[in-house]
């Protein structure tokens, strides 16, 4: 378990390091200067020359690129804002918690409920439940978000005033008022993933039942429930693989689903940054998601190895 985690490891810094050149190339490759946000549109040519120079987007950017990764390895500095002149951490970190919250809620959401479904699917296979589960779940991969989010927000914020049609209320508001106001946004996040979750879970226990092992551990007449929870230790596996890319992808669909609610995110301050060619915002968010989608399959590794130890005599 150890070595694997090394392993993991190293191989995230350099997905990470792999991850920031080629983010940096492709900003940088914008043609148009932060300094004409900046400094407005009737900037000279003269002003321009001077923010770049004050700001070094004037050097190479292999030169740029390694003075960023200095600050960043050395310091954990992601930059400089050029909008506000501050560092971009506080930015991020006063963001992060909003998308962070809405997306593990829906995550932990969507697994809890596509694991229950796809078990009980597969194991009252050809009934109206299952029936009923396949349905939903084509329904939940069908349907675009965007779109469900904006008939939620007409049939339960407008229509009824059931819950608000958008932001999020802090904590402080009150527990009740603050749930309510993520209520909508988590669960438009957590539909799609639902659905794929729980048709690979209904698969997978299908498989796992059908196998030779299964059919002997029946007949030495363990009991039912000590079958199914064996059966779907080793279903979970590859649901697990999928659950930890999921997790990392929902940070995509957050940014579509707080343009939506009109949530003050991380995913917002994202837009904000590529509108104001904030090169150094961007790259820090980008950084952070990163980070995260690569935490979160490091994780689903881990687990998958505890469900399944041959996984770690395999790949040591």
């Amino acid at each position: 378990m150890l070595a694997l985690l090394l392993r993991r490891a190293g191989f995230s810094l350099l997905s990470l390091v792999l991850v920031s050149a080629c983010l940096f190339l492709l900003t940088h490759a914008i043609p148009d200067s932060p300094a004409r946000i900046v400094l407005g549109q009737d900037v000279t040519q003269t002003q321009i020359d001077q923010f770049e120079h004050d700001h070094g987007l004037d050097r190479p950017v292999v030169v740029q690129y390694g003075l960023w990764l200095k600050g960043v390895l050395l310091h954990g500095n992601l930059g400089t804002s050029f909008i506000t002149g501050r560092p971009v951490e506080p930015d991020i970190a006063a963001t992060l918690p909003v998308t962070l919250e809405l997306v593990i809620v829906a995550f932990v959401f969507s697994c809890i409920l596509s694991i229950l479904a796809g078990m009980l699917s597969a194991l009252l296979r050809d009934t109206v439940l299952d029936y009923g589960v396949r349905l939903i779940a084509v329904l939940g991969v069908s349907v675009p978000a965007f779109w469900l989010a904006l008939v939620l927000i007409m049939a339960f914020a407008v229509d009824r005033d059931w819950f608000p049609p958008g932001g999020v209320e802090p904590w402080s508001a009150g527990v009740l008022e603050h749930l309510d106001s993520i209520a909508l946004p988590t669960f438009c996040l957590a539909i799609f993933y639902m659905a794929v979750l729980s048709r690979m879970t209904r698969s997978s226990m299908l498989e796992v039942l059908g196998q030779d092992y299964m059919r002997t551990a029946r007949a030495t007449g363990l009991p039912r429930w000590r079958v199914l929870v064996y059966a779907l230790r080793n279903a979970l596996v590859p649901v697990v693989t999928v659950a930890g890319m999921s997790f990392g992808y929902m940070f995509g669909w957050a940014l579509i689903i707080e343009a939506v609610f009109n949530i003050s995110g991380l995913s917002a301050a994202l837009l904000t940054a590529i509108q104001q060619r904030d090169f150094a915002l961007v790259q820090g968010i980008v950084m952070v998601f990163t980070f995260i989608f690569i935490l979160a399959n490091i994780v689903a590794d881990l687990t998958n190895a505890w469900l399944n130890p041959r996984i770690v005599a395999v790949r040591t």
